[in-house]
């Protein structure tokens, strides 16, 4: 049986592990080819690996590092000599800068930034002429559920860097729906994965309740299903659409209490 995603390509950043691995392989299911990019080769082959055999999709792995700034062009340019065209970009990409932002050096904001905002515009700028070209695209840009409620202190440039992936993909979607290009922010609050455990702050999250975590294949499925219906946003899990309702309709000084005093529980200061 045909697939919808049977002769089209997908790229997926971040691809080695958590909700990127996640959208790998939902995508795989629905029958895409796979570029999968991170740093780690290894965990990208394995990935690669798994999704070959349990899917039968050609998977060619690039590994880079987006905190370089010439890597997107670099990347952009290996598929194209490679004779691969992208129908589906996945920016999942990402970490977080734990800490006090003046404590930091500027060095690790700067990459993160890199990372987080200037290499999703830059990926997206570079591939998205042929999806209007070709009149059929979907960009998907991985934001958070932090980009919707009061910032707190710690990860200073987190919930501002997803607030960005959020605007930018509200503006996107507007400009490219009548070319047939659906792009969507998909915003995930507490999900499974490696983040926490890159940052250095398991420790704090690990107290927060079961029912506030999400599943990465869970978060995937449905940000698939809003970029091909051409939501947007979506935010995914419906204890999170519950906080961002819910933040959204509080008073301004109660939503903000509210998050700095949460806060203590996963920011590491």
């Amino acid at each position: 049986m045909t697939r919808e995603g049977t002769g089209r390509t997908a790229l997926v950043t971040g691809a080695s592990a958590g909700i990127g691995a996640a959208f790998a392989d939902v995508l795989a299911e629905a029958g895409y080819g796979l570029v999968l990019t991170a740093r780690r080769g290894d965990r990208l082959e394995a990935v690669a690996e798994r999704l070959r055999g349990r899917h039968g999709v050609p998977v060619t792995v690039i590994v880079a590092d987006l905190a370089d700034p010439a890597a997107p062009a670099a990347l952009v340019e290996t598929m194209t000599a490679a004779g691969l065209t992208v129908d589906v970009l996945v920016n999942n990409a990402g970490y977080g800068v734990p800490g006090r932002y003046a404590a930091s050096e500027w060095t690790r904001q700067r990459d993160f930034l890199q990372v987080l905002v200037t290499a999703v515009a830059e990926l997206t700028h570079r591939l998205l002429p042929g999806m209007i070209e070709r009149r059929f695209g979907r960009v998907l840009n991985i934001a958070s559920l932090a980009a919707l409620v009061p910032a707190a202190p710690g990860h200073t440039l987190y919930a501002a860097s997803k607030a960005f992936l959020v605007k930018f993909s509200e503006s996107l979607a507007g400009e490219c729906r009548a070319d047939g290009v659906h792009v969507t922010a998909v915003c995930p609050g507490f999900t499974f994965s490696e983040f926490h455990d890159v940052t250095g702050t398991r420790a704090q999250v690990a107290a927060m309740p079961r029912w506030m975590w999400s599943d990465a294949r869970d978060v995937a499925r449905e940000g698939y299903a809003a970029v091909m219906a051409g939501r947007p946003v979506v935010v995914t899990g419906r204890v999170n659409r519950a906080i961002a309702f819910g933040v959204k309709h509080l008073p301004a000084f109660i939503a903000d209490a509210a998050v700095h005093r949460s806060a203590r529980n996963f920011r590491k200061l």
